[in-house]
């Protein structure tokens, strides 16, 4: 009777783990349909840099573009124009 029992108890299991990875698969496959397309990162052609300053790290927003060096954070608008330089204090 155990031998039964066990079988059966393993049988269950198994079908639920199955029916389980079944779920997560049919559940986490993307949608073509709904995913929209990635728009295009728009970025000015060239970003005029001060002099002699090195570009760590780059942000873009909205509306401006932000550009990290050891020193400062230059905020430019969307055509490339330096709007405000945030100087880095140590």
């Amino acid at each position: 009777m155990l031998r039964i029992l066990v079988t059966v108890l393993t049988v269950v299991m198994i079908v639920g783990f199955v029916i389980l990875v079944a779920t997560f698969v049919i559940r986490l496959q993307p949608n073509a349909a709904q995913t929209p397309a990635p728009q295009p990162l728009l970025l000015p052609p060239e970003i005029p840099m001060p002099k002699d300053s090195l570009p760590l790290a780059f942000t873009r927003g909205p509306d401006w573009i932000a550009i990290t060096t050891p020193d400062s954070i230059l905020i430019y608008s969307l055509n490339g124009e330096l709007q405000q330089t945030v100087a880095i204090r140590r």
